[in-house]
């Protein structure tokens, strides 16, 4: 049986006509730039992450750049972030001027680890990106913590994360995107709460910031044809606004029925490998199911194994941003950041999406029992 990595079709049927009808809606309008669907996402959107503001734009990259720049980092100013994510966390640091400094994981959650993050602190450090990799919430009591001792930003990287949810110590849940100066959400496909196309959004409680935020995403202007500053052309489209307002309804179960499959993954591959252990004060939003093993050499062979067999896989992420070309002038080296040499080296993802059947769940986790099976080379 092939098993796809996600099945972006499996879950349109039950909401086709919704779709449709608030698309239509749109067409009929023909205000296709910052349309009322868009205002009223935004509402809705902020209100269900408990934020004060949300601003739409045109994908997760740009909602991580202009958080940066709304938030008020500069060129030159050092921002510490994970060298265990996307590239997009940090190249948009670097196209703001300012210089992406990384910290090492914790080896369990594959987040960025706050006793890490404080040894790299120096005079020039503005903010914290951490990054809620896989849907896992990130320790955010450490890192709210750290920022208030240092006088720093926090800028979440929801990207994987939306409907995870943090519990604070001996305080209320929250939602993640909700905690810092800023949180940044991409509307990717693939994403738990995915549009037809791209878009981004960011939150904030900071009335300043989500004003810095309207205006960037629209050429630096508040009023038309009157520029304070230099911006971009980065709006959330209309139509996908109107989608993505049909999909949030849907979203909180579908972020359960992910769960229930991580649950019966880990169920069936108990004692096989490390599944993500999930704390007693997080809900994990299971963007991707990411296991790990205690060998590059068992990784690769599941990989192989799974892939001969027409079962999607993928390694998120295979080189970490260290140890890449696009930042080989910052000096990063194998050694480093010694959790993120080895889990770079031994995590895998299987397939995941809310309808991932039990019959696929069972084909999937019998080949990853298999591949340690063969004779490893």
């Amino acid at each position: 049986m092939k098993v796809p990595m996600v099945d972006m079709l499996a879950g349109y049927p039950p909401i086709k006509d919704e779709i449709e009808t608030a698309v239509k809606a749109v067409f009929n309008k023909a205000n296709f730039i910052l349309g009322e669907e868009v205002v009223k996402f935004e509402k809705e959107f902020a209100a269900h992450v408990g934020a004060k503001h949300a601003v739409g734009v045109a994908n997760g990259t740009d909602a991580l750049r202009l958080a940066i720049i709304a938030a008020g980092i500069k060129p030159g100013d050092e921002v510490i972030t994970s060298p265990f994510t996307f590239i997009a966390t940090t190249e948009t640091i670097s196209q703001c001027g300012a210089i992406p400094v990384f910290a090492d994981i914790d080896p369990v959650s594959y987040n960025l680890d706050p006793k890490s993050v404080e040894k790299k602190i120096t005079k020039k450090t503005r903010a914290i990106i951490p990054v809620h990799l896989y849907g896992m919430p990130c320790d955010m009591d450490a890192f709210m913590a750290i920022a208030k001792k240092h006088g720093l930003k926090v800028i979440e990287d929801t990207a994987q994360a939306f409907t995870g949810k943090y519990k604070f110590t001996g305080g209320d849940w929250k939602s993640l995107g909700a905690i810092g100066d800023c949180g940044t959400f991409s509307f990717f496909p693939a994403k738990n709460l995915g549009a037809f196309g791209d878009g981004g959004m960011v939150t904030t409680n900071d009335d300043k910031i989500c004003e810095e935020l309207k205006a960037l995403r629209n050429h630096g202007s508040k009023v038309r044809y009157i520029h304070e500053m230099e911006g971009f052309n980065s709006r959330l489209d209309t139509v996908q606004a109107a989608v993505l307002g049909v999909r949030l309804k849907h979203v909180e179960k579908w972020t359960e029925m992910r769960n229930a499959v991580a649950a019966k993954y880990a169920e069936a591959l108990k004692g096989v490998c490390v599944t993500p252990v999930v704390p007693a004060n997080t809900r994990h939003s299971f963007n991707y199911y990411t296991i790990r093993f205690d060998t590059k050499a068992k990784r690769d062979n599941a990989q192989k194994h799974l892939t001969e067999l027409g079962i999607a896989n993928q390694i998120y992420y295979p080189i970490a941003l260290h140890l890449q070309k696009a930042y080989a002038h910052l000096g990063g080296k194998k050694g480093d950041l010694p959790n993120c040499d080895h889990v770079q080296d031994t995590v895998f993802s299987l397939p995941m999406y809310p309808e991932l059947s039990d019959a696929q769940i069972k084909t999937v986790t019998d080949a990853v029992k298999e591949s340690l099976k063969v004779a490893v080379k």
